[in-house]
C-alpha cells in the first residue's frame, strides 16, 4: 500500500512514517509514504499557494493550480512505480465518515493520494476535477486536514498483515466484524489487585468460555450506555445471538422467559463389525472459545 500525502507541512508526516507500529512497517517496507508540497509546484517567488476568495469573506483559500500540480506527480510517480491511478480524497467536514470499514477497505487497496486542505478551504474547480472521495472524521473543524490524514494512514496501516505483532489484535478492535460491531470490553493488567480493586474474577478462572461470555456482556454493556445505535445495527444484521438478547434484556430490567426448548441428543450410533474405530478423516482439530 502507497499513501501520497498533497501538504505544505509534510514534516508532520514522520509521526507515521518514523514512529510506533506504523513507523516500524514502513522500515520493513510494507508500505510507503510519499508526501507532496504544494509549494514546489508555483512559479513566483513568494510560492504563493493561496488568495483571497471572490464575493469577499474572511480567510484565504487554497489554489487550484499548485494542488492540481501536485496530485499529477503523485500520480506520474504511482505510475512509474506500476500502480493504477490512485483515488484523490479530499480531508473536509462535508466528506462521509471515517469508519472502521473505510480503514480496512483502504488497507486491502493499493493506497490513495490524500489532500490536506489549509486557510478557509479549496478552490472549488480544484475538487471538480480531482477529487474522488472526500473524508470527515467528525462533526467538527481542525485548522489543516494533516491531523485528520494521520488518523485515516494509521488506522488503515495497523491492519496490514504483519504490522501488529499479534495478528488477532485487529479482531478485537472495537466496531470490528468480530464483534458483531460493538465497541470492546475493559481490559486489565498486572498486578492483580490495584489500590484496592481486583482484576474481575473470570478473567483469572482460565476458563475460556466463561471469559469470552464476560467480554462479551462486558462488550454489550458499554455499547448499550455509550453507543446504543451500533446494539441496532448489530441486531438488523442478525449478529446478536439468544444470549447476547437475554443479557441485553435483563440489563435494561426487562428480562426474557426462559427458554424452554427441549435439547436435542444425538443417539450413539451402533457399531457394526465393519466400523469398529471411528473415522478421523475430515475432522478438525477443536480449539478454545475466543
Amino acid at each position: 500500500m502507497r499513501i501520497d500525502v498533497v501538504t505544505l507541512f509534510p514534516e508532520m508526516f514522520g509521526v507515521v512514517r518514523d514512529l510506533g507500529v506504523t513507523g516500524r512497517a514502513h522500515a520493513q517496507g510494507r508500505w510507503q509514504l510519499r508526501t507532496w508540497n504544494p509549494r514546489d509546484f508555483t512559479h513566483d517567488v513568494h510560492r504563493t499557494v493561496d488568495d483571497r476568495p471572490y464575493g469577499g469573506g474572511p480567510g484565504m483559500v487554497m489554489m487550484a493550480g499548485p494542488l492540481e500540480a501536485a496530485v499529477s506527480a503523485a500520480q506520474r510517480s504511482r505510475a512509474e512505480q506500476g500502480l493504477g491511478p490512485a483515488p484523490v480524497a479530499l480531508l473536509a467536514p462535508v466528506g462521509r465518515r471515517y469508519d472502521q470499514a473505510g480503514a480496512e477497505a483502504l488497507a486491502a487497496s493499493d493506497g490513495l493520494i490524500l489532500i490536506c486542505g489549509r486557510y478557509e478551504g479549496v478552490d472549488q474547480r480544484f475538487i471538480d476535477r480531482c477529487v474522488t472521495h472526500e473524508i470527515s472524521l467528525g462533526d467538527f473543524v481542525l485548522s489543516g486536514g494533516e491531523i485528520a490524514a494521520l488518523a485515516v494512514i494509521d488506522a488503515a496501516v495497523r491492519l496490514l498483515p504483519g504490522v501488529l505483532n499479534d495478528g488477532d489484535s485487529a479482531l478485537q478492535d472495537s466496531f470490528n466484524d468480530t464483534l458483531s460491531g460493538l465497541l470492546d470490553s475493559p481490559h486489565y493488567t498486572r498486578p492483580e489487585v490495584y489500590e484496592g480493586e481486583p482484576v474481575p474474577a473470570p478473567l483469572l478462572s482460565g476458563h475460556h468460555a466463561n471469559i469470552a461470555r464476560w467480554r462479551r456482556d462486558r462488550s454489550l454493556a458499554l455499547t448499550a450506555a455509550r453507543r446504543p445505535e451500533l446494539i441496532d445495527a448489530a441486531r438488523a444484521k442478525g449478529w446478536l445471538n439468544k444470549l447476547d438478547e437475554r443479557f441485553l434484556a435483563e440489563l435494561a430490567g426487562s428480562p426474557l422467559p426462559a427458554d424452554t426448548t427441549p435439547s436435542r441428543r444425538r443417539r450413539p450410533r451402533k457399531a457394526s463389525g465393519a466400523d469398529t474405530a471411528p473415522s478421523t478423516a475430515g475432522a478438525s482439530k477443536p480449539t478454545d472459545a475466543a
